[in-house]
């Protein structure tokens, strides 16, 4: 039953932070990463605290692993042109959060961020994305590695690529529905919230026990009912704008040329989501957020 199943942003928010649901965070992150991984603490920390006025486009997960990286799931739905730049203060930002005074720099943390999206990003044929930092020879073309010494003294080390933060982007919405291997079981029941009967990855089989909407108290099944309606009106709102925006766009394309068209009529989609979030009284970083327009077009759009 696919409706059977809590949202995996809400059971973030609410289940997966108690200890005895460690597993189904553990089972994800192992298909993931291709390794299995054990849960030490769920984190709290300036990265990753949740915003009012943010609650329901955005959720995330700070998490540490017993063997010491750090971890952060981050679920975004409405979409933000400067993503990318966000995964990476996200990182930065935990690294310094973590790093104690007057420690020597081998002792930084490894970042693992992972990001669940439910927007396009970006521009790519695949669903899921990993990205790590390594330097190559411009010359020769070789890849940079560890010297002896170094692997000596960083013996945990491997690859210089292990010391930086690695990426992970799994973009949720273009996945096909059709499971071929456990990480697809994961990013079906991330897309569904349903997980089939012949699903084997990791973390699945208990996932589909503890998400039970049946298994809510009453108080927590009205407040996630409460929850689905509040993001199903948010996403109703931006589809509807950019929408809008577009089909102005095309219209106005008969004459001024169909891609101008289009661009301008977007653009003016976002102004008038703007111009309806001012009049509700939203503040700018989230309109910001939602419509990438810059502070300097909203501070104009709320003298009007």
């Amino acid at each position: 039953m696919k409706d059977r199943l809590v949202r995996f942003d809400w059971a973030m928010k609410k289940l997966l932070r108690n200890k005895a649901n460690f597993g189904i965070l553990e089972g994800f992150i192992s298909e993931l990463l291709l390794q299995d991984v054990k849960i030490k603490n769920i984190l709290e920390s300036e990265s990753n605290k949740q915003r009012e006025d943010d609650k329901y486009n955005r959720v995330d997960l700070l998490t540490e692993l017993d063997s010491g990286e750090l971890v952060l799931i981050e679920l975004q739905v409405g979409g933000q042109y400067d993503y990318f730049h966000r995964m990476l203060y996200g990182s930065s930002k935990l690294i310094t959060d973590h790093m104690d005074a007057g420690f020597n720099y081998d002792k930084v943390r490894k970042i693992i961020s992972i990001n669940i999206v439910y927007f396009d990003l970006g521009h790519g044929n695949d669903y899921v994305y990993k990205g790590v930092t390594d330097f190559k020879g411009i010359h020769n073309h070789d890849l940079l590695e560890l010297s002896a010494f170094q692997k000596n003294k960083l013996s945990k080390l491997e690859l210089v690529s292990d010391i930086y933060p690695e990426y992970y982007i799994i973009k949720v919405n273009d996945f096909n529905d059709l499971a071929k291997d456990s990480l697809d079981e994961w990013v079906y029941f991330l897309k569904n919230s349903e997980i089939k009967s012949d699903f084997k990855a990791k973390g699945l089989e208990k996932a589909a026990i503890e998400l039970d909407f049946l298994k809510l108290s009453k108080e927590d099944r009205e407040k996630y009912q409460n929850y689905i309606e509040d993001r199903r009106v948010l996403e109703s709102s931006i589809i509807t704008s950019w929408g809008e925006g577009e089909m102005k766009g095309r219209n106005e394309g008969i004459v001024i040329g169909i891609e101008q068209g289009i661009e301008q009529g977007i653009e003016q989609g976002k102004i008038q989501f703007a111009l309806e979030m001012i009049k509700d009284g939203e503040p700018n970083e989230k309109i910001r957020k939602y419509t990438g327009l810059t502070e300097e077009v909203i501070g104009e759009l709320s003298k009007k």
